[in-house]
């Protein structure tokens, strides 16, 4: 029978075993996961693994907000496999907890773990999931938001949720701020606005187009040199290039070490100008704000307007204060 290595290293994650006793179970049970776990055991080989040394990288992302909508909630549920996550009681301990952070509009995860729920606070039920379920329970994330409304969207498939938090209440605001959370659960933005990057984001980023706007000017000077040597840039954009398009006959050994010595020699004689390089850059930052920013993101249901734009479309005054997307893996 064929062992794959996803079932090696699953037994191995299991046991703590190691790879060849592992494979070696797994061969003499024709794959079987439990009877290979008992050989090793017999054979002394099992350790105990400790459940906080594992990685809960699965579970549950829910969202909810009150009916009045001035608070709404986020709560990631962590577990170790798809299995458990989509397991019908998972979900429903994680939708448990959540209805009663809501209710009792809880503020923090710390206040959320030492809520009583069923007579027992949330950290303990937590803790009597992973004995039930045998995997490593955690609470991964609780996120809230309050303010004049705040809506909720939970994507398809408990792996994503997203929560926003409205300036005001208008007449449609129950439809806007629905598609802005699905909007976020989409394109997942950055932040609200370019007011909101933090300063040493934008420093990073315009440096970034700085250094990348300068490497295209060097790169087109030396373009333009080895066109004028009557060389296709093509044909030389690497040394493995250069030594598999000679023995093509595409180019010549001449060719080849010539376009060697532009690439190694043009670079340090460009004179670059720094003023267009910074309007360059500074454009480049303009396209990060318009891509990382929600209102200035193009709207999934009204392009070619922003996400501002389709707010105040529907409200002058309107705009998004703040925003939480959580999703599996991220």
């Amino acid at each position: 029978m064929n062992i794959t290595a996803s079932q090696v290293n699953e037994l191995r994650q299991m046991t703590g075993a190691g790879m060849m006793d592992c494979k070696k179970a797994l061969v003499e049970t024709e794959g079987d996961i439990q009877a290979a776990i008992d050989i090793l055991r017999k054979k002394g080989m099992a350790k105990a693994a400790k459940r906080a040394d594992r990685t809960a990288a699965e579970g549950c992302v829910l969202s909810k907000a009150t009916e009045d909508h001035k608070y709404a909630a986020l709560l990631m549920v962590n577990c170790e496999t798809d299995f458990v996550a989509n397991n019908e009681d998972f979900v429903k301990f994680t939708k448990d907890v959540l209805d009663a952070a809501v209710a009792n509009r809880v503020k923090s995860i710390d206040e959320l773990k030492a809520m009583e729920l069923n007579g027992q606070t949330v950290e303990a039920l937590v803790a009597n999931q992973s004995a039930v379920t045998g995997e490593k329970t955690e609470i991964g994330a609780f996120r809230v938001l309050e303010g004049a409304y705040v809506a909720n969207y939970n994507h398809p498939g408990n792996r994503l949720a997203t929560i926003v938090e409205m300036n005001k209440d208008f007449a449609t605001v129950e439809e806007v701020s629905h598609e802005v959370c699905m909007h976020v659960a989409a394109m997942n933005p950055l932040s609200v606005s370019e007011a909101s990057i933090p300063q040493e984001v934008k420093e990073r980023e315009f440096a970034v187009a700085i250094d990348k706007t300068k490497e295209e000017q060097i790169q087109k000077a030396v373009e333009a040199a080895l066109r004028k040597a009557g060389i296709n840039p093509n044909h030389v954009d690497s040394d493995d290039h250069i030594n598999s398009n000679i023995t093509k006959g595409y180019i010549t050994e001449e060719q080849g070490a010539q376009a060697r010595e532009i690439k190694a020699n043009v670079p340090g004689t460009v004179q670059l100008n720094e003023g267009m390089i910074q309007n360059i850059a500074k454009g480049r930052l303009n396209k990060f704000f318009k891509e990382s920013c929600l209102l200035n993101q193009v709207s999934l249901v009204a392009d070619p307007k922003t996400v501002a734009e389709y707010i105040q479309a529907a409200d002058k005054e309107a705009t998004v204060v703040n925003f939480v997307r959580i999703k599996l893996g991220e």
